[in-house]
Formats: C-alpha cells, structure tokens, sequence
C-alpha cells in the first residue's frame, strides 16, 4: 500500500495572477444536466435591473458531490469557530 502511496504523483495547483483577486458574487444559480452540473455565480447589486454571471463552473456530477461535502464539512467547521450563518431568506435560489 505504501508503494502504490509513492507511486501517486501529489498535484500543484496553480493560481494565475489574473485569478488572484477572484470574483465576488452574491447569488448563485445551480442547474444539471445527465452529464454535468452548472453552477452560475452572479453579482445582483442593489437598484440594478440586471445581474451579470461573473463565472460559470461546469463540472461532473461526481465533482459536484464532492463539491457539496467538501462545502458542508467548511461551513460546519466555519460555524463551530464563528457561530451559526443566518439565512436572511427561507430558501436560497436555485434552477431546474
């Protein structure tokens, strides 16, 4: 088992400079297909009739579920440093 460890080469991520100073989006609009999720992130600013996607992320349905734990392991860790997150709406948005 230690060898086929060995074996596996360890990823480098890399971060482009023009990626450094990220997107900041206050809504998020999730849709699927058979073969793939779509997740739209979109920056709705008060008084403004229209909200533009700052970025699109497409992705398997298994990244997708890796995603939602990867996102629920965080936020159970975030609220037990910082205190539960108030939803300031019921339900979030969402698409078919």
């Amino acid at each position: 088992m230690e060898e086929k460890n060995q074996n596996q080469q360890q990823l480098q991520i890399q971060l482009r400079p023009e990626m450094a100073d990220g997107k900041f989006s206050n809504l998020a609009m999730i849709g699927h297909g058979p073969n793939e999720f779509l997740i739209d992130f979109i920056f709705a600013a008060p008084g403004m009739p229209q909200a533009p996607v700052v970025s699109r992320i497409v992705m398997s349905p298994e990244n997708a579920k890796q995603l939602m734990f990867a996102l629920t392991d965080n936020i159970r860790k975030y609220e037990a440093q910082f205190g539960e997150i108030k939803q300031r709406t019921p339900k979030g948005p969402s698409a078919n």
